[in-house]
């Protein structure tokens, strides 16, 4: 198993606030429950070297409690980093921008078991529109 491919280091975290209130405004979105994604996919590479970078948060709304809030994203951090793999070589061999963020819409505690799903499942969407946008600009 190769390191850098499973990694989830500090340039791949998405933690600009000017970057994340873009994203909010104008990105897209998947949705599939307890998840949603925000999503922005540009050409425009030139202002950062990393091509992929997500971000992840939970709701403090439903969840009082830190300890819940951070149980939950360490789940959903661990779900993304195990299942990234194919989007990140697409978005590398498309030489694309793709700035993620990945929220916990759920109002219960989540199965430890079922996340990995739901995440995998919406990676592999946005994997199809990582190549659409490539089709789209040849």
């Amino acid at each position: 198993m190769t390191n850098g491919l499973y990694a989830y280091s500090k340039p791949e975290k998405l933690k600009s606030r000017k970057q994340i209130e873009a994203l909010f405004a104008g990105g897209q979105q998947l949705y599939a429950y307890p998840i949603k994604i925000f999503y922005n996919l540009t050409n425009n590479i030139a202002e950062q070297t990393h091509l992929l970078q997500a971000g992840v948060a939970v709701s403090s709304r439903y969840f009082k409690k830190a300890v819940h809030r951070n149980y939950i994203k360490r789940l959903l951090r661990e779900a993304y980093r195990l299942n990234k793999v194919e989007l990140k070589t697409a978005v590398y061999q498309k030489q694309v921008k793709l700035n993620l963020f990945i929220i916990y819409v759920g109002k219960e505690m989540p199965e430890k078991d079922k996340l990995p799903h739901v995440v995998k499942k919406l990676l592999l969407q946005l994997n199809r529109k990582v190549d659409e946008m490539d089709k789209e600009h040849t």
